[in-house]
């Protein structure tokens, strides 16, 4: 099984996946019997790398949040502490 095969959600894969529908409008039976099985591989291989890509964006994503989140509860600790020694 693969997501939903539409274009704006998946750009790096717009041309697999053009050439895998275009496979099965043309090929309406043949798709049942291994036609496109081909075309199919391709866009799971490509869908694997367009993931690879985006989990390496959101981890560095996540890691510039945590930084933020880790200065913020140190100042927000000092401040405490000025307060309280005040």
């Amino acid at each position: 099984m693969h997501p939903h095969l539409t274009i704006h959600r998946h750009p790096m894969c717009a041309e697999i996946i053009e050439q895998f529908q275009k496979c099965h409008t043309d090929h309406p039976f043949g798709k049942f019997f291994g036609e496109c099985t081909d075309l199919k591989l391709k866009l799971d291989k490509c869908f694997r790398q367009e993931k690879a890509v985006k989990r390496k964006a959101n981890f560095e994503e996540s890691k510039k949040l945590k930084e933020r989140l880790r200065a913020y509860r140190k100042e927000s600790s000092e401040m405490r502490e000025e307060e309280i020694s005040a």
